[in-house]
């Protein structure tokens, strides 16, 4: 009886010893991901962009020679001075907009017509939809006091967004210098990526599940966020120097249906039939309709060279990483959104592919 009570003490002092160091390394990773959390997203998207800008830096090592942190940061100042201007612009554009709005407003104040009668004729909607128009044509001040906390709802939400994005542009600029910090130790970071995936999947796994990765950030970060943000910049500096009104939100627009793989000819289609409208037919607005048409099927075109075989990871995958990221992380969570979810539905489906075969008995 003796030596089995000291082997059952023995294996309760180490369970507890294991259950001891269980919980402290359990509140050592809370500790971390609390502190870590604040600069979650900003790390992520800096991790995201060197990882699609790495080539570029291989291939610049030799004409530029082999200083690694030499090439990142001339990598990192020519990003910023490209995208500085077309940001500027579409920036002053929104504020022009905003401004022009608040001066009509108090210069003319609003006139809404009366709706017409065959509104109300409409199914279930018509009726309710009809008389809240007739209103706002007759009494706007009194429809207006009445809606007011619902207005200033969406007025406080609108202001939030657009905030939001100036402090998303200003993070993105942040995650590119940190982003030329990670491509300055891009040999040891591959390394580590390695050894890091070697560690949770075997070595004969990591080295493959790092490739994998690394190929999905760069075909969706590239095939997808790249190419809706180049043609966001195409579409929307035509928009400004047209003078379009509301030149900067259309762009944002593009940005949005760009990376949920929608047409952007939903937003140039109206823009341009407006200009025809207000503008009528000559040479300055027919050369906007072609430059803005084709700068809206430019996708088109940049996939094929930017990819080669397209991006690997379906449609929806990508349409609910982008709307899911903006709703949780905002302007930067609109670019994280779809790489982190293509990434974990190719992990996913790498998982799936690689069960082992189940040996059989004869």
């Amino acid at each position: 009886m003796e030596p089995t009570s000291l082997t059952e003490k023995a294996f309760t002092r180490n369970l507890l010893d294991v259950l001891i160091r269980a919980g402290l390394i359990a509140v050592l990773v809370l500790f971390c991901f609390e502190i870590f959390s604040p600069f979650r997203d900003l790390m992520l998207w800096s991790l995201i962009l060197a990882i699609t800008l790495y080539p570029l830096q291989e291939r610049l090592r030799g004409p530029l020679g082999r200083k690694e942190g030499r090439i990142a940061t001339l990598i990192v100042l020519v990003a910023v001075l490209i995208l500085m201007v077309p940001v500027y612009l579409l920036g002053t554009s929104i504020a022009d907009s905003v401004e022009r709005s608040i001066h009509v407003v108090r210069t003319q104040g609003i006139t809404i017509p009366p709706p017409s009668e065959s509104l109300a004729e409409w199914p279930l909607v018509g009726k309710p939809l009809s008389a809240i128009w007739l209103q706002a044509s007759t009494d706007l001040p009194g429809l207006t006091e009445k809606y007011i906390p619902q207005i200033k709802g969406v007025s406080l939400a609108l202001l939030g967004k657009l905030a939001g994005v100036g402090m998303g542009f200003l993070t993105f600029i942040f995650a590119l210098i940190i982003a030329g910090i990670f491509m300055a130790y891009g040999e040891s970071g591959a390394r580590s990526a390695v050894l890091i995936s070697s560690r949770f999947s075997g070595p004969v796994r990591g080295p493959k599940i790092a490739a994998l990765c690394t190929a999905t950030i760069r075909a969706v970060a590239l095939g997808v966020v790249g190419i809706a943000f180049i043609q966001m910049l195409l579409v929307g500096l035509g928009f400004v120097f047209k003078g379009v009104p509301g030149a900067g939100l259309l762009a944002l627009a593009v940005l949005l249906l760009g990376i949920m793989q929608l047409p952007v000819t939903l937003i140039t289609l109206p823009v341009i039939a407006y200009v025809f409208a207000t503008e009528g037919a000559s040479t300055a607005t027919i050369v906007f309709a072609i430059y803005v048409f084709v700068a809206g099927l430019v996708d088109n075109v940049l996939k094929p060279l930017l990819l080669g075989r397209g991006v690997d990871v379906p449609m929806p995958v990508i349409l609910i990483g982008a709307l899911g990221g903006m709703v949780t992380g905002g302007i930067i969570g609109l670019f994280i959104g779809p790489v982190v979810l293509a990434v974990g539905y190719q992990l996913f489906w790498q998982w799936v592919e690689d069960t082992p075969d189940v040996a059989t008995t004869p």
